[in-house]
């Protein structure tokens, strides 16, 4: 008998749900069939779109869902382990030509974006991925740095801030469950989007989208990219649970379902520093007691009621680091050796989100959300007495409540609407003081203040298929600033056609817009008389238009070509006002700017992002992605410079090979790697005479970001080893950032102790070990 088949060595349930991707309805009767056991296994999914199969044996699999008047979607090489069940939620999209024809279009598009009114520079991240690529260590923002037009190394190898197509990082969107969320990662700075270590956890991810330009409407408050993270449900059949150790954290999951009468299910994942529980059981393995600390909790709970759907979920984390110098003054071979200083960066972001299916044709989705962030940074400097002299001491307390609501309409298979309202009020308490060279060495209090604000953003989108070929889709985000009434109106149009069965052209052309950090538009200045004068509180909104082209040739069920030119002009940049001066805000990361502000400034980066990806089928995949770039800015002074992120080019190539050991799928060896190859980082080179004389650094300001660093190369491996067992898998790893131990240069500085340029070179060889059970 087939089930006797089936129930021989181990096995695992395939399961989920099956939707209409444009109006997220549930399609009943639709077929799923597993192609790769012999004989396939078919099911139909039942009044509310759900299927299950259950006795399927671990390892690969490849999937097939067709429905009537549906385009058919095959997804292949789904890995199904002993420890957990999978559980897929999909989408299928109408077909132009109607309920009375099935469209057969074969294996969809590895990487399509969940949103549906995406036509260019749009990728749907896996949890699969960020768990596979070689010293990914399960973060998707670098995951996304492995994409083409995006780097990160101008912000240091241990950190995953993203800089999209030459733009500062600050101009990129994180959002959760479809909200505007601060920066989610651990030992960030104030405004910043990156950190050395993810809050979000894999354990807790589903399929995630990134943007690199052009994005749809519902899209505000971004310059450069969006981020549109998605959590996962818990498992509402079955309990199940997740634990790893390494040298990131340790971390523990569980999920299962809320009652055995309800369809609701709860999920929970807590990480803590491996490092800082090994310095609370009396290890210090740094040797100075500057121990990165850290820990993360987050959660998701769903309750679904006919067609309603009540979802409650948070993140939380709390990290902190410090370093405290040596005590003998002998040791003090460079400046910076003398301080002691601590960092710390905590986050808590929480929601509510209702969905409610109206009718066949639409749905509502409102969410009400509470987030909060807060920064601390403090240095002091030792005298040769050993006096302790306070040298910067920060601290920046964000908080906002945000209301939003979103309508979805599908007229039928050419037209969908979507419109939606945000609603955001912004509080902060921030001060920032340090001792300024520029002042004389005193310590100035450029920010010391305690406010709030108000931004409210709406939007409209169509989706028209004209025919089965080509698709239109237009929009209009309009984004007002209540502390100075600033207002930025954004329409966005973009089209694809799809000119053969293999290949299609694409168009985006978008207007955006991005607020700066609320205690921005508080920054103060000292006066001659000794007051100090809010120089900021009218500053303008920055904003950007984006043209975009994109090509893409599906060279084979497997493997894509996508060559993707774009345009984007940036004005309204805030700069100084000073003619002398070069600041622009497009060259900072974080923090707040101890400068007047005007937005008077502009910008431009244009270039071309190519990538040819084989998708992981026959147990193999590589990507190959390569970027020319060129991002400049005018200042005050009038020239057009290159900007601090401007690397010029960006080549990545990944690859991976999957084994296997022993009889059947239960073992599995997976051997992966990543070569990048960027341009180097761009500084300022010092005035030595000058500051040789003035006893502290003083930059050739003329020659703003004019050095580069020699060519960034690094070599990241990853092995892995899965061991399927009754109930459990098992997943050992070790990846190996910077395998080759390359000295990458980070950036030049002057050092006042030595009164010598000195260079500072970024990470070598790390290495990452982990454990990991599923049960």
């Amino acid at each position: 008998m087939a089930s006797e088949t089936y129930a021989q060595g181990l096995s695992q349930t395939i399961r989920g749900r099956i939707l209409d991707r444009e109006s997220q309805q549930p399609l009943v009767g639709a077929t799923v069939v597993v192609l790769s056991v012999s004989p396939p296994r078919a099911v139909t999914t039942d009044a509310t779109g759900t299927f299950k199969i259950e006795q399927i044996p671990v390892g690969r699999h490849t999937l097939k869902i067709s429905f009537l008047g549906y385009e058919e979607q095959t997804i292949p090489e789904l890995l199904l382990g002993s420890g957990k069940e999978l559980v897929l939620n999909l989408g299928l999209s109408e077909s132009f030509a109607g309920l009375n024809e099935v469209v057969v279009t074969g294996e969809r598009e590895k990487g399509t974006a969940r949103n549906d009114m995406a036509t260019v520079s749009a990728r749907s991240i896996s949890v699969e991925e960020s768990k596979r690529y070689a010293a990914s260590l399960s973060d998707p923002a670098r995951t996304a740095q492995t994409l083409a037009g995006v780097s990160g190394t101008s912000s240091g190898d241990l950190n995953n801030e993203i800089v999209v197509r030459g733009n500062s990082p600050r101009g990129l969107l994180w959002r959760i469950q479809g909200v505007e969320v601060p920066n989610p990662n651990h030992f960030s700075d104030a405004g910043a989007s990156g950190g050395a270590v993810s809050v979000l956890s894999t354990n807790v991810l589903s399929n995630s989208d990134f943007f690199t330009g052009a994005f749809p409407a519902e899209y505000g408050n971004a310059l450069s990219g969006v981020f549109d993270v998605r959590l996962r449900s818990g498992n509402n059949e079955k309990r199940e649970y997740a634990f790893q150790a390494g040298v990131l954290g340790v971390e523990f999951a569980a999920e299962g379902p809320l009652s055995s009468n309800s369809k609701g299910s709860y999920l929970v994942n807590y990480r803590y520093s491996s490092l800082a529980l090994l310095n609370n059981l009396g290890l210090d393995l740094t040797g100075d007691g500057g121990v990165p600390k850290y820990q993360d909790l987050a959660f998701k709970l769903d309750m679904p009621i006919g067609r309603h759907k009540l979802a409650v979920w948070g993140i939380g984390g709390l990290s902190s680091t410090s370093s405290r110098a040596a005590r003998d003054s002998t040791q003090w071979e460079r400046y910076y050796e003398r301080f002691d200083d601590k960092a710390s960066s905590d986050l808590a972001i929480g929601g509510i989100t209702y969905t409610h299916v109206l009718n066949d044709q639409s749905y509502l989705e409102a969410a009400l959300t509470g987030s909060g962030d807060r920064h601390a940074y403090q240095a002091h400097e030792l005298s040769e007495g050993y006096a302790r002299i306070l040298d910067d001491d920060e601290r920046y307390v964000n908080t906002s409540v945000r209301a939003s609501v979103l309508y979805n309409y599908k007229l039928n298979a050419r037209h969908t609407f979507r419109t939606g309202a945000i609603v955001s009020r912004l509080g902060f308490d921030a001060r920032n003081g340090f001792r300024s060279d520029e002042y004389g060495g005193q310590f100035v209090q450029f920010l010391q203040q305690t406010g709030h604000a108000t931004s409210t953003q709406a939007y409209g989108q169509w989706k028209y298929r004209a025919t089965e070929q080509l698709t239109f889709t237009s929009g209009m985000h309009v984004l007002h600033f209540g502390l100075n009434s600033n207002t930025a109106v954004e329409p966005r149009v973009g089209a694809r056609w799809a000119f053969s069965p293999k290949q299609s052209i694409s168009a985006g052309l978008g207007l955006h817009s991005r607020l700066e950090a609320p205690f921005v538009y508080y920054t103060r200045l000292p006066q001659a008389d000794g007051s100090y004068r809010e120089t900021n509180r009218d500053l303008g909104l920055t904003r950007a238009v984006h043209y975009v082209l994109s090509y893409d040739n599906l060279l084979r069920e497997d493997l894509r070509l996508r060559v993707e030119p774009y345009y984007q002009y940036l004005y309204h940049v805030a700069i100084s006002p000073d003619p002398p001066s070069t600041f622009a805000a497009l060259n900072y990361s974080g923090g707040a700017p101890s400068e007047a502000l005007v937005a008077r400034g502009r910008g431009q980066n244009y270039g071309v992002d190519v990538t040819l990806e084989k998708y992981f089928t026959s147990r193999y995949y590589f990507q190959l992605t390569g970027s020319l770039y060129d991002a400049r800015y005018r200042a005050a002074d009038g020239k057009w410079r290159n900007t601090r992120y401007n690397g010029n080019f960006v080549a990545n190539a990944l690859g991976g090979r999957e084994l296997k050991v022993g009889r059947g799928d239960n073992n599995l060896v997976g051997l992966n790697l990543r070569l990048l190859w960027a341009g180097g980082n761009r500084y300022t080179p010092v005035d030595i005479a000058a500051s040789r004389e003035a006893g502290y650094g003083i930059l050739r300001e003329d020659q703003a970001w004019s050095e580069q660093g020699p060519a960034y190369f690094r070599l990241d491996l990853r092995a892995s080893y899965r061991k399927n067992r009754p109930h459990a898998s098992h997943i050992i790893s070790l990846d190996l950032q910077n395998a080759t131990n390359n000295q990458n240069i980070y950036g030049r500085f002057y050092d006042r102790s030595s009164q010598q340029i000195e260079t500072s070179y970024q990470t070598s060889l790390v290495p990452f070990l982990n454990y990991r059970i599923e049960f």
